[in-house]
């Protein structure tokens, strides 16, 4: 099972960006730019958020960095939702565990 990320959305100083900061790294100590999904060339976590992010719509860049995803909006987009798909796109459940409880842990 996954550990649940934490997601905390934080305002930008620049109009249509938005800033999410994880409770974990997603591309170590580098940097990855995707300007559209062509740019996505491969199935890393700063791949899947950037496909994820794209797919909900709304975004013409983004940006990773260690546990910075930067978030650029299409002109007239608000970002609604973005949490969210950040924060549930590396949940992974166990047989037996159901979805209405996310955050429950699992001895082995």
């Amino acid at each position: 099972m996954g550990q649940p990320v934490t997601v905390i959305e934080k305002p930008s100083v620049h109009a249509g960006v938005i800033r999410f900061e994880t409770n974990r790294a997603l591309t170590g100590m580098g940097h990855e730019a995707y300007r559209s999904v062509a740019d996505i060339k491969g199935d890393r976590p700063s791949d899947q958020i950037a496909r994820a992010v794209f797919a909900h719509g709304g975004v013409d860049a983004v940006h990773v960095n260690a546990n910075v995803i930067t978030v650029h909006l299409s002109e007239g987009s608000t970002g609604s939702g973005l949490k969210e798909v950040i924060e549930n796109i590396f949940l992974f459940y166990r047989e037996g565990l159901v979805a209405d409880a996310p955050r429950a842990v699992v001895e082995d």
